[in-house]
């Protein structure tokens, strides 16, 4: 028997009104706190800056934004508890370089695809690494470090804070551009590695630049470059690597996601208020005393830089072998 018309248009009406009633959720939010978890412990760069941030977005959205740490994991554990949150915009993601490079290194990691398990709001910081050498490296620029790893195949020790870290793999991606070998040495974090290089029991290290400074003040160590494609405020006579290697342009980035699903209206409420935060003059001032460029950058912006980024971490770890330890 064919449904009664009235009938029909009724049970099409939430159907119909849905859209309506999703739109309007979105022109009210937020309604309460949000949520921003963080994959790193607290009181480093990244979690300063990811207060500093939220803090001042939570004043453009007049509601607080509570930063979360969940350290663990490689970041998964965060990465994933965003990727599976629910899609309204009350739980945010800081995500970082570790979304491009998990899905190659340590591929059982979720999400296994955060291009399409997680929506991009804006970028928010990049931080670049030195370049610098124990004083007994008979080198003064990267491009006497590249002529001497030629001359000297493997024996430079080069340190990292860990395999598969962004500074190991600008290390990695360096010598392979360059065309020299060296030796790696992987260390559970940047102190350890940089209290082994200033005792000369390792060469040369990409280290961030906080980490760096007091060593390279007290001519413990030797700066030969920036990783970036541009100078470092902190240290602006240091050249960026790309004049001896060209095209080099490594840095740790920082971005704002939300989980896949999210409406659109909600992302460009937050993506507005993002930019309002990174385009204070005052916060951008304050972090880059930590050696933090804040980045204004759209959602697009973002999408390109983790695009990007996959393609040439998990190229890079697939030719060069890289394995977690």
């Amino acid at each position: 028997m064919p449904m009664p018309l009235h009938r029909r248009a009724l049970l099409a009406a939430p159907l119909l009104l849905s859209p309506l009633a999703r739109a309007g959720a979105a022109e009210a939010f937020p309604e309460r706190a949000i949520s921003v978890v963080s994959g790193y412990a607290p009181g480093g760069v990244t979690d300063i800056t990811s207060r500093a941030v939220a803090e001042r977005m939570g004043q453009a959205l007049s509601v607080p934004m509570v930063v979360e740490n969940r350290a663990g994991a490689a970041t998964a554990v965060a990465n994933t508890a965003v990727a599976q949150a629910r899609p309204d915009g009350y739980t945010l993601l800081m995500g970082t370089s570790t979304l491009a490079i998990n899905p190659a290194l340590q591929p059982s990691l979720t999400p296994k695809e955060p291009m399409r398990e997680l929506a991009p709001i804006g970028m928010v910081f990049r931080t670049a690494f030195v370049l610098h050498v124990h004083p007994s490296v008979p080198a003064k620029t990267t491009a006497e470090l590249i002529a001497w790893c030629r001359s000297n195949p493997g024996k430079l020790n080069f340190g990292s804070s860990g395999t598969g870290a962004v500074n190991h793999l600008a290390l990695a991606l360096f010598a392979q551009r360059a065309g020299i070998e060296v030796t790696h040495i992987p260390y559970k974090g940047g102190a350890p590695a940089l209290l082994d290089l200033r005792a000369g029991r390792i060469g040369a290290m990409f280290q961030a630049v906080l980490e760096a400074l007091p060593s390279l003040r007290e001519g413990g160590t030797r700066g030969l470059a920036i990783s970036s494609a541009e100078r470092s405020a902190l240290l602006p006579e240091l050249p960026p690597v790309a004049e001896a290697v060209p095209g080099f342009d490594v840095v740790f980035w920082q971005g704002l996601f939300a989980p896949a699903g999210t409406p659109e209206p909600v992302l460009a409420r937050l993506g507005g208020a993002l930019t309002t935060a990174t385009g204070d003059a005052a916060l951008r001032a304050r972090m880059a005393e930590h050696g933090v460029v804040i980045t204004t950058g759209d959602a697009a912006a973002l999408r390109q830089t983790l695009a990007a980024e996959t393609t040439l971490w998990g190229e890079l770890i697939r030719t060069a072998n890289i394995r977690p330890d």
